[in-house]
């Protein structure tokens, strides 16, 4: 039967290099461990394992020995002395490995810390136990992913969440507070998603040089006028300036809608999402009438915004007559389905301007990372694991289609030109 393999590799690491080298010219203790590699009867995870928790031993007895001197049985001297050793855990990236560890004491009687002990407790256990669940290994598999390995302990399933909850608490604080002020952001998406009976709100930002940013997440629906405004007070709060003229892409959403210009102004323009405007006037349309009204939307959406908007106005007036909820759809805010249109944004950006698949991509990375959470216990437990999802579906990110022409868009905005076309290609 075949098995997959987890190949490590660091290469090129200097300390590594030395390393390697002592074992070389003093291994003479690793002698009796190439005879039973060679004789297969001791598998190579075997002696990483046997070798690794004894390097590690010897650097705790080094560095206790600094501490207290060397051994001196049957003498007391100085300040410090051993008292013997016990069974400790030191945290690996994905584990806790047992080791045996020595004791210090001091003349007083108190415990003495080992400085090497002490370092290897603040490993990053949690963070990478995060970083394995938002890869879709539940808790409760979560022990059968992990290297199979003598005496490892600190991977059942309470404590796999006590950690994750910890480095997810760390990322939602990270999302949060991070500042804007340094930020030229000339687009911001706003979204939502829907987790169990909990409705998140979401912001994405592009910057002059077609970069994007998770800005942040908020409680609510686009519908809710009270979380919509805080999410954007939120933004403004952590330098988002409102003085300088943005773009937004959105949905319908009437109180997203509102909210915009009473905490942003009057000056910034919107652009409604294209296809949620198909969707909504195709889902009140019999099947033997899409495709000719949604061809006739697509193809209008590409000409100037006067000439667009009269088509389309047209066949509403066409299409009162017999779907009157499909032609009120479509006359619900078409002037704003052209703004990039009438603004005169290149066609090269209309592609990542006219929707909101921009938001809509690292979302279905957010949900790709969620799926196997059952129960969404409560609203705090949704926003933790969105941060954390967010965070990681970030570091995928790549430059918006069109960004060589983002400083026209600058330029429409009016705002300062600190980018020349040459600088961003």
């Amino acid at each position: 039967m075949r098995r997959s393999y987890h190949t490590i590799s660091r290469v090129g690491k200097s300390q590594e290099k030395e390393l390697s080298e002592f074992w070389s010219r003093n291994g003479q203790g690793l002698l009796p461990m190439v005879d039973l590699i060679t004789q297969s009867r001791l598998a190579v995870d075997e002696l990483i394992d046997v070798a690794g928790r004894a390097a590690i031993e010897a650097v705790l007895k080094l560095s206790a020995q600094q501490v207290a001197g060397e051994k001196s049985p049957g003498r007391r001297r100085g300040k410090v002395m051993w008292h013997g050793s016990q069974m400790g855990r030191v945290c690996l990236k994905e584990r806790k490995l047992g080791v045996r560890r020595p004791r210090l004491r001091g003349k007083s009687g108190g415990e003495v810390v080992i400085p090497a002990y002490r370092a290897m407790q603040d490993g990053e256990l949690g963070r990478r136990m995060l970083e394995i669940l938002l890869r879709g290994i539940s808790t409760r598999q979560y022990q059968g992913v992990l290297p199979e390995m003598a005496e490892t302990c600190g991977v059942s399933k309470s404590n796999v969440s006590r950690k994750a909850m910890a480095a997810a608490e760390a990322a939602l604080q990270e999302l949060l507070e991070r500042r804007w002020e340094e930020t030229e952001l000339l687009v911001i998406y706003i979204d939502g998603m829907v987790y169990g009976e909990h409705h998140v709100l979401s912001a994405v930002g592009v910057d002059e040089a077609g970069y994007k940013h998770v800005l942040g997440i908020q409680p609510g629906v686009t519908e809710n006028a009270a979380a919509v405004r805080d999410l954007l007070e939120h933004l403004v709060a952590r330098g988002v300036n409102p003085g300088k003229k943005c773009l937004f892409v959105m949905d319908g959403a009437k109180a997203l809608r509102a909210a915009i210009p009473r905490i942003f102004g009057e000056q910034h323009p919107v652009q409604r999402c294209r296809n949620h405007k198909l969707r909504n006037v195709a889902d009140r349309l019999p099947e033997e009438q899409k495709e000719q009204v949604l061809a006739t939307m697509r193809a209008a959406y590409r000409l100037e915004a006067k000439e667009g908007m009269a088509r389309l106005k047209k066949m509403a007036d066409w299409l009162e007559r017999e779907q009157p909820a499909a032609a009120a759809s479509l006359r619900e805010g078409l002037e704003e389905c052209f703004t990039i249109n009438r603004l005169g944004v290149p066609p090269s950006l209309h592609r990542c301007l006219a929707t909101t698949n921009l938001i809509e991509s690292p979302q279905s990375g957010v949900r790709l990372r969620t799926r196997n959470v059952c129960r969404w216990r409560d609203g705090a437990m949704v926003l933790r694991w969105v941060a954390a999802a967010f965070l990681a579906t970030e570091k995928n990110f790549r430059r918006i289609m069109g960004c060589r022409d983002l400083w026209q868009l600058k330029a429409i905005l009016g705002r300062e030109k600190t980018t020349t076309q040459q600088e961003v290609a």
